[in-house]
């Protein structure tokens, strides 16, 4: 009975749900003067995919196509794990980028985005003069 009940079912999730939507793995670190996303889309090509960033988010859309068959007579494939399908991800930065100035590398299947936070948002030093130096002005710069 837990056969006949694993093949039912069995069938059910993993034709219907690994064949059609995935997502794929995304990383997002913050380097200080900006965001470094990685995002693994092996077996994507750059045609397939669609890339938008704004002032606050992250959209990395496409589709991931299924590979043919195998041509040849008296091959099968016996076990394929990969998910296919259209995906969508949206990821919210938590600090304002420069949109315009984002550098995109897209090698090896992994996409790597470098997101620049505008200057409003970048960590900032302060020096502040005490009482008896020269200079009694306050002096910013980038941490």
């Amino acid at each position: 009975i837990r056969r006949q009940i694993n093949d039912v079912f069995g069938d059910l999730t993993s034709e219907a749900l690994t064949k059609s939507d995935w997502a794929p793995a995304i990383r997002l670190v913050d380097h200080g003067n900006e965001f470094v996303l990685t995002a693994h889309l092996v077996g994507v090509t750059a045609a397939d995919l669609d890339v938008q960033v704004t002032a606050d988010s992250v959209s990395v859309a496409g589709v991931r196509k299924a590979p043919e068959a195998p041509a040849e007579e008296g091959t099968q494939v016996l076990y394929d794990d990969t998910r296919y399908g259209s995906f969508q991800r949206l990821v919210n930065l938590p600090d304002a980028v420069q949109n315009d100035k984002v550098v995109a590398d897209f090698a090896h299947g992994v996409l790597t985005l470098t997101l620049p936070k505008v200057v409003e948002a970048r960590n900032k030093v302060v020096k502040i003069s005490l009482g008896g130096t020269e200079n009694p002005a306050i002096e910013a710069g980038e941490a």
